[in-house]
């Protein structure tokens, strides 16, 4: 694992598309139980090299129940976006994560973790890489069908402030999603 991630941190595949040039941003170690793919960093997590480390990351530690301390510990929950770099801003946000990325790096870094027992897919990249043939129409219609994918996946909307008028106008993934994920969580983690 110490040797994939060294690897990973060298990587310049993409650094041609790349504004800020190449900072991949991923976690992972063998005992991980949990492994959190999410979109790609932002300019901030691009700036710390740490993931998660902004409004969207304590949203979702929030969803998730748990504590910085949990979260940033590898050996429980792996942080593994779509794009490991941060790729750029486009006409309303950030550009989509580079494509290059998860078919490159992915299955190595999974396949170092064997005692993975849930991966949750934040937002539509990751949902429609991994979920692939069972996607539903949308990402309301996926994360509101989270029981399919269980035990394997949790699929999630992304904690991004920025959606904030899609929680507005879905208080269901709040009050119904939010607390089976919490306690899939504690479940996994012991807790």
């Amino acid at each position: 694992m110490k040797k994939l991630l060294k690897e990973i941190e060298k990587c310049e595949v993409c650094s041609a598309h790349l504004p800020l040039g190449p900072r991949p941003v991923v976690t992972a170690h063998p005992d991980a139980r949990i492994v959190i793919i999410g979109q790609a960093p932002g300019t901030k997590v691009h700036n710390t090299g740490v993931p998660w480390d902004d409004p969207s990351g304590r949203q979702l530690r929030k969803w998730l129940g748990i504590t910085d301390e949990t979260f940033y510990d590898p050996s429980k929950i792996a942080l593994m976006p779509m794009g490991f770099c941060y790729p750029g801003k486009g006409k309303s946000g950030d550009l989509p994560p580079r494509r290059e990325c998860a078919p490159l790096w992915h299955n190595a870094l999974l396949e170092k973790m064997p005692q993975l027992r849930l991966t949750l897919v934040i937002g539509m990249y990751a949902q429609k890489y991994y979920l692939k043939g069972q996607i539903k129409k949308n990402l309301t219609a996926t994360v509101r069908a989270y029981q399919e994918y269980s035990p394997e996946y949790f699929p999630l909307p992304h904690p991004s402030p920025r959606n904030r008028f899609w929680l507005s106008k879905h208080p269901w993934f709040e009050k119904e999603v939010v607390p089976k994920v919490q306690q899939k969580i504690a479940e996994l983690l012991g807790t």
